[in-house]
């Protein structure tokens, strides 16, 4: 089978289009591995951390330590993908993720790991997490064409719940069994090492120096032609980024239906969804862990479908009604007592969930300014992680005060009307007929013209 077949087999199957790109081929290979390893990492993590004595404490401290590297750095994150070369931030983070785990795994071989190496190991992990995404998000347009994006974004959706959600985790669990934690840590840094070399065979010249034209650059009034790099600061790039999205209604007000959405659901589906299933289902730990897997079966399923259709005409409206409705199955939650049942209600919500976050990355690359691309996905980013913490607080105190029914309803129903107001506030209707995305078109943008 030669290579041109292979080629025009992809170019027909839409979801396998990006997979034509040698560029793409080399990042999406790199990334699986990666994700992968991640996933087995959380295990690996959980078990190694139980191994040296710790407890719920120990390994709340340690989560609590990625996350806090995660957030306080994502927004540094994506201002590095606007001013660096995002194949050399990409290449960077997973070198320096091979060389945590590398290290965290010689130490628990030889017996010298202690409970504070691994909490600074999850912290720079989470660092690593903060740079490695915006710059991945800004890459993609660089690397495919504007009507590849959609397939590209989905079959991210499509492979991250699989590799990392149940894959990684499965895999790590056996080695755990079978050998030792230490063994699975050990795992992981091999998958780390083998998406580093894949990475290194991206072509450096011609992304770095896209990477180089798309930086900021300041216009001589006296001179129009001349055009020479600008150097500004992090506030100002900063600024600059949150500026744009306040002025951009279907971005601030899509940004601000996410900080709701997370808010209200987060915490109930991981915190209050456990006892859902004890009290209402005579379930345990097992029955719960299908569910989420069900869950994320379903977002994938729907990653992939989308993947292998052209993006809407009606894409914000069909982004918002998807994430919308797909609320509403929470709602019934609380007094959901079949399994199955709850088990579909599940599945609509990660499958509409999916569709959404497909079309949500892809609008990102197509209508965010490449310039501005690395910042306002930090900021997307940031807004959604911001809240989740707080949401998973509350979900405790509330539920001794509401009863389950109560959470999950107004959960379920505030999102759908949250998700219309954003609409009508946005004028997302008319803003989609007058940014019509079916053909490759020049994202315009305001000059920065200095005195």
């Amino acid at each position: 089978m030669t290579a041109s077949y292979l080629t025009g087999l992809m170019a027909q199957l839409r979801a396998l289009r990006p997979f034509a790109h040698r560029k793409y081929r080399v990042l999406i290979s790199a990334l699986a591995i990666s994700i992968f390893g991640s996933g087995m990492w959380a295990v690996a993590m959980v078990y190694e951390v139980l191994h040296l004595g710790g407890g719920p404490l120990e390994l709340s401290l340690v989560a609590t330590a990625a996350s806090i590297g995660l957030v306080a750095f994502v927004l540094a994150g994506g201002i590095a993908a606007d001013r660096m070369p995002q194949r050399l931030l990409i290449i960077a983070v997973e070198g320096t993720n091979l060389a945590v785990i590398a290290i965290v795994s010689l130490l628990a071989i030889f017996g010298w790991l202690q409970l504070w190496h691994v909490a600074v190991g999850a912290f720079v992990l989470g660092i690593g997490a903060a740079f490695f995404f915006p710059a991945y998000s800004a890459i993609l347009p660089r690397i495919l064409p504007p009507e590849d994006l959609l397939a590209a974004n989905g079959m991210e959706g499509t492979m991250r719940p699989i590799l990392q959600q149940a894959a990684g985790p499965a895999v790590a669990g056996i080695v755990v069994a079978s050998l030792s934690p230490a063994h699975a840590v050990s795992g992981v840094a091999v998958c780390h090492l083998t998406a580093f070399v894949i990475l290194n065979f991206l072509g450096r010249h011609s992304l770095d120096a896209d990477s180089a034209a798309a930086r900021p650059t300041t216009t001589n009034a006296t001179n129009t032609d001349a055009v020479q790099p600008r150097k500004t600061s992090f506030f100002h790039d900063l600024h600059e980024g949150i500026v744009y999205t306040l002025r951009t209604p279907w971005l601030l007000w899509t940004l601000l239906w996410a900080c709701l959405s997370v808010l209200f659901l987060i915490g109930p589906i991981e915190v209050l969804l456990p006892f859902v299933v004890e009290e209402q289902l005579s379930g345990d730990s097992r029955m719960f862990g299908f569910l989420l897997a069900v869950m994320g079966v379903g977002g994938a399923m729907a990653s992939l479908v989308t993947a292998s259709m052209t993006l809407p005409r009606r894409y914000l409206t069909v982004m918002m009604v998807s994430w919308g409705l797909g609320s509403l199955p929470i709602a019934a939650v609380g007094i959901i007592a079949n399994f199955w049942v709850m088990a579909v209600a599940l599945f609509v919500f990660g499958a509409s969930g999916g569709v959404g976050m497909v079309i949500w990355g892809t609008l990102l690359q197509r209508r965010v300014p490449p310039r501005l691309l690395g910042r306002v996905s930090s900021l997307d980013f940031f807004v959604s992680l911001a809240l989740m913490p707080l949401s998973m607080a509350l979900a405790g105190p509330v539920a001794q005060m509401a009863p389950l029914w109560l959470i999950f309803l107004v959960a379920g129903t505030v999102c759908p009307v949250v998700a219309v107001v954003a609409m009508a506030a946005a004028r997302m209707p008319t803003d989609e007929l007058e940014h019509p995305l079916d053909k490759a078109e020049p994202t315009e943008e305001p000059e920065i013209v200095s005195t």
